[in-house]
């Protein structure tokens, strides 16, 4: 193993650079990890641009990662896991003491650690997996058959099976997303690979919604020009679907979801809105009458991680169609590109050599 790798390093916003950086060195209780594929998160784009409070540079960028184990230190809690092994992460890495990791919710940790942002990530050919990590279980195994670039998309996956076991969705359920952005689409492939009978996907970009047309949706819905309210109303005999995600970041579709399900339905506020633009005008009358659940869902955690893999491994969720887009490791910016155009879903990238 060479002294130096490739990695793309955040220095500031505007200022991120693909470097050779020193091979880190894995600690007693850490574990080294030979990363062989990464995908591009809108916040790894956003990060790019505007920065983030969290990430103290010079910082390799990158959570979304999978690889081979290549060493583990002689005190590394490692459980099951040995060298030669393919893994994922849950990457937001909780503290294991808080009062929510004591309540079983890691993913709300108060003292949350997420890789590429509190400890470097995984855009390099190789990351170092934190103690603290390996202490709470967020390293979980992948089987051999699911190539690197689908099993990449474990982590974004997991958010979208946070999201739908917080909906409560049933087999057979109708299920409503607004969003055909890459997370919109994740959370429709995990909506059906978990027993969803019928999806209507909402979104008013053209282009978004020809991308989604190879995904299996009942319905698409151009709201700027139809009546989403008045297609569900019909799909359903009147009734309202059981579930609606939203996961377009604005508040016309969340303030509009609460009209789109039946009585005792749920909706998820799956996308957080831009800070000073977040409040929202609810009617609280729908509600309250409707017996409505509105939830939340924010990450994920370790379990939905394995079930995201379990997703994946069995072809519930067509990550052919989701990894649009494969580059190498210093098309980093390229990639951002294509994410900017909206001409990506996931772009993964893959470490050469």
């Amino acid at each position: 193993m060479t002294d130096t790798m490739q990695a793309i390093v955040f220095h500031a916003p505007g200022d991120v650079r693909v470097e050779q950086v020193p091979v880190p060195t894995c600690g007693q209780a850490e574990m080294l990890v030979q990363v062989d594929a990464c995908a591009v998160c809108g916040s790894d784009l956003k990060s790019s641009k505007v920065g983030n409070p969290r990430i103290k540079p010079p910082l390799t960028m990158g959570h979304e990662f999978t690889g081979i184990i290549r060493e583990i230190g002689p005190s590394a809690k490692a459980n099951s896991l040995a060298v030669g092994d393919r893994v994922v992460m849950a990457t937001t890495i909780s503290c294991g003491q808080c009062e929510y990791c004591r309540r079983g919710w890691p993913n709300l940790c108060a003292d949350l650690a997420p890789m590429g942002f509190s400890y470097p990530g995984g855009m390099a050919e190789f990351v170092v997996i934190p103690e603290r990590a390996l202490v709470n279980g967020h390293v979980v195994k992948v089987p051999p058959n699911l190539p690197a670039e689908h099993a990449a998309l474990a982590e974004p996956v997991s958010c979208a099976v946070n999201c739908v076991e917080n909906c409560c969705v049933q087999a057979g359920d109708t299920v409503v997303v607004l969003g055909a952005g890459p997370m919109g689409l994740i959370n429709v492939c995990v909506a059906r690979g978990m027993g969803a009978a019928k999806i209507i996907l909402s979104e008013v970009s053209p282009q978004r919604l020809k991308m989604a047309e190879s995904f299996g949706c009942d319905i698409l819905v151009n709201p700027t020009e139809q009546d989403l309210a008045a297609i569900v109303t019909e799909a359903t005999g009147g009734i309202g679907a059981d579930v609606a995600i939203v996961a377009a970041p604005a508040a016309a579709p969340q303030e509009q979801a609460v009209h789109l399900v039946r009585k005792r339905g749920a909706v998820c506020l799956f996308a957080s809105l831009p800070s000073g633009k977040h409040i929202l005008q609810m009617d609280s009358r729908a509600i309250h009458y409707n017996e409505l659940r509105v939830i939340g869902t924010s990450d994920s955690t370790p379990a939905h991680v394995a079930a995201s893999v379990k997703l994946l491994a069995e072809g519930r969720v067509p990550a052919e169609k989701l990894a649009s887009h494969i580059l190498p490791l210093s098309e980093i910016h390229k990639a951002f590109e294509l994410m900017e155009r909206g001409e990506a879903l996931r772009v993964v990238l893959k470490p050469q050599g």
